[in-house]
């Protein structure tokens, strides 16, 4: 069981913000040969693993497309996380570059594994209620969907996800799609 005192999804620019407030684990997504950010030298002691690649789910040249290995590798520090948490409550910090996409969607992979019994749609609520601004990357939850055997659900948990946020922020389409990722506003619409 995943004992958590907080849970906490936020972007580089968030970090500062976070040192005082007892994080024990983090998570960081970056840009590939993006440097480790300064704002943990101000953090106390805690356990980080970091990965690099973009946030991207279309293939370019000059883009690193999130990987199968990246997603097992965010589920191996789940699984100390979650033996870590055995020992004594924690605080997981997720972060992003902006806090939107990749880091929403490593801790709904992370909420879902700690819990094999959750409702996928209850997993996104909780992303929901943690980022508002949620828009979890659909090429990381496919990767998880299928690593933790959840045959599909947790992708039409986020297609379904995505159609509250487009009815909620229409603005959001037209980003979506001048950014390469019309295929996710595609899943909204087809779960509407």
């Amino acid at each position: 069981m995943l004992r958590l005192s907080l849970l906490t999804v936020c972007g580089l620019d968030e970090l500062d913000y976070h040192s005082a407030r007892g994080v024990t684990h983090v998570l960081s997504i970056l840009d590939p040969d993006w440097p480790e950010p300064e704002s943990f030298w101000a953090y106390d002691p805690h356990r980080r693993t970091t990965l690099h690649f973009h946030d991207t789910i279309q293939p370019r040249p000059d883009l690193l497309l999130p990987q199968g290995e990246h997603v097992e590798a965010i589920l191996n520090f789940g699984r100390s996380l979650l033996a870590d948490t055995e020992r004594q409550p924690a605080h997981l910090l997720v972060h992003c570059h902006a806090g939107i996409s990749r880091s929403t969607a490593a801790m709904a992979m992370l909420l879902t594994q700690a819990d094999p019994g959750a409702d996928e749609d209850s997993v996104f609520a909780r992303i929901q209620d943690l980022r508002p601004q949620a828009w979890p990357n659909s090429l990381m939850i496919g990767f998880a969907d299928e690593l933790l055997g959840r045959e599909g659900r947790l992708s039409s948990a986020l297609a379904r996800f995505y159609a509250r946020q487009l009815r909620k922020q229409p603005g959001t389409e037209q980003l979506m799609r001048k950014y390469g990722r019309g295929r996710e506003v595609d899943m909204a619409r087809a779960a509407a």
